[in-house]
């Protein structure tokens, strides 16, 4: 049997001033939370029902995870991972490839472009203060395991480029064709939130506006599906040092 504080304690974990209080976040769902025990992410604890296969910490009964879940239809397993903030190194932009995500508010978006990072193996990923909560259940669920390989930092995205000395590619409807475009080998790709585009702070440090060409009608691309396209230009264009 689990306390019922420590029921309501991990019920609490839903909302994102308590998050940051305990310092603890939860994620839910057997393809989930096993993509993350295979990525070799330590969780602090595993609950999990009788249904459950995997690792696991603590047993709880079915009504039990019923009470605990998020879920209107609990699943058999529930982990509780600490929240870790790393630091921005100093000078870090200046090497590799980095995605810079401004505003991007929907957390199945931020899941989905950290799975976009991970695949194109992107060096970094800077999430400014208006984005979705890196720890919210939906983000790690929409991150399909890649939470637990891409390297995040939440920082003050306009004071953080503005000290960049690297190419800023900001995409803009108005900007280069990114099918035209050589990629440099070290640069920032910056995304702007669904409704808005980039901020107008952000815009003026861009120092290469990239587009993805209209042929059709549609006012405008999902913001993951823009980067997508853009992250696979930059990959495949990246020019080389030299000798490589």
């Amino acid at each position: 049997m689990i306390p019922a504080a420590e029921v309501r304690r991990l019920r609490s974990l839903r909302d994102k001033r308590c998050r940051q209080e305990l310092g603890l976040f939860v994620v839910e769902g057997e393809k989930v939370v096993a993509e993350l025990l295979s990525a070799g992410y330590r969780f602090e604890a595993i609950y999990a029902t009788a249904a459950w296969q995997g690792e696991r910490t603590a047993e709880m009964t079915e009504d039990e995870m019923g009470r605990a879940s998020h879920f209107p239809k609990p699943s058999p397993v529930l982990a509780v991972g600490r929240i870790r903030s790393a630091p921005l190194p100093a000078r870090a932009l200046e090497q590799g490839l980095t995605l810079a995500l401004d505003g991007v508010q929907d957390p199945g978006n931020v899941g989905t472009l950290l799975r976009i990072a991970d695949w194109f193996a992107l060096d970094r990923v800077l999430l400014s203060p208006g984005c979705a909560d890196l720890h919210s259940a939906k983000v790690i669920q929409a991150s399909m395991g890649s939470f637990a390989r891409v390297s995040v930092h939440a920082c003050d995205l306009v004071e953080t480029l503005a000290s960049a000395h690297v190419p800023i590619l900001g995409c803009l409807l108005e900007g280069t064709d990114i099918h035209s475009f050589a990629a440099p080998r070290d640069a920032v790709i910056v995304i702007g939130s669904e409704g808005g585009g980039l901020s107008d702070e952000i815009r003026r440090l861009v120092t290469q506006p990239v587009t993805v060409p209209r042929y059709g009608g549609a006012e405008s691309l999902n913001a993951a599906i823009a980067a997508a396209i853009v992250c696979d230009n930059v990959r495949r264009t990246r020019v080389k040092p030299a000798g490589a």
